[in-house]
């Protein structure tokens, strides 16, 4: 089970079902830099429905510049997936540009809440209107508190993987 690529976590049972669930109009999957555009295009496809790239540069580490939104957003719902947050500097400044190209609502999607640093007041001053993530990391106080944050628990996808391991089944189709 540790095998597989924390990528996957983006499969059913995590978030898509919980955007499904929200029953989203117009809604564009993005990718918030070049290395996660796999990881969206995965869950766009799943969810069926269109991709954007956040193409964006890294002037020193710790800090990026959205350079150019590559796909159609205009008036879409929004919804950016990442692997890790860590201090929300690129999910902010993809917001920030996801709602300057005309982004009607912005959600986020991230498999570990890192949120160090300045990331809660990042999350809180962007234009995100809610950021789910998975409980595969305990939050600070602050983030528990910041009604922008909505945790999504793997403890369900966890223990079917454990019971499929230990009866000596497939667990490659909880991640597909």
């Amino acid at each position: 089970f540790f095998d597989i690529p924390v990528d996957h976590l983006y499969s059913k049972p995590v978030f898509v079902d919980n955007f499904k669930n929200m029953k989203i109009e117009n809604p564009v999957v993005v990718s918030p830099d070049a290395g996660g555009v796999e990881r969206a295009r995965a869950f766009a496809k799943v969810l069926d429905c269109g991709l954007a790239i956040v193409d964006k540069r890294r002037d020193k580490p710790g800090m990026s510049q959205v350079m150019t939104i590559i796909g159609d957003v205009k008036d879409k719902v929004a919804i950016l997936v990442d692997d890790i947050c860590d201090t929300a500097g690129t999910l902010a400044n993809a917001a920030a540009a996801l709602r300057e190209a005309g982004a009607a609502v912005i959600y986020a999607a991230v498999t570990h809440p890192v949120l160090s640093g300045p990331a809660i007041q990042r999350i809180s001053a962007s234009p995100i209107e809610k950021i789910f993530v998975t409980d595969t990391i305990p939050l600070r106080q602050d983030a528990l508190e910041c009604g922008k944050i909505q945790v999504v628990t793997i403890s369900e996808l966890l223990g079917k993987a454990i019971r499929r391991i230990h009866n000596s089944d497939s667990i490659s189709n909880l991640f597909i």
